[in-house]
């Protein structure tokens, strides 16, 4: 099986804007159905997280460290699931299982730097 991320791109709340606790538990129970219908479909989830805001990010280029993102977008890259999928065609059938209503998500193979 190969890996592929599966990155989970969302508009960002503003600064200081609590999500409430009926979105969060509506949230939490998707990426619940989106991990079984994983497992359902043959696929494995390796790992992932949600990330913090665009605004705790620190970005490096070069030799210049810079608070905050690199670019301004409407959406920000909000979280993450690595998997284990038989092929492309597989991660894009888990990819598109999984939540992000008001966002997308991008679908990326992991490279394979094992030298075999």
């Amino acid at each position: 099986m190969a890996q592929y991320l599966i990155l989970i791109y969302q508009p960002e709340r503003a600064e200081g804007e609590a999500i409430p606790p009926e979105v969060w538990q509506q949230a939490m129970e998707a990426h619940g159905r989106f991990a079984e219908g994983v497992v359902e479909s043959g696929g494995k989830i390796l790992g992932g997280e949600a990330l913090m805001p665009t605004s705790t990010a620190t970005s490096i280029r070069g030799d210049v460290v810079t608070d905050g993102p690199f670019a301004e977008t409407k959406e920000a890259l909000g979280g993450f699931y690595l998997i284990e999928a038989n092929d492309l065609d597989h991660a894009l059938a888990l990819g598109k299982l999984c939540p992000a209503p008001e966002g997308g998500v991008e679908v990326r193979p992991v490279m394979d730097t094992s030298g075999g």
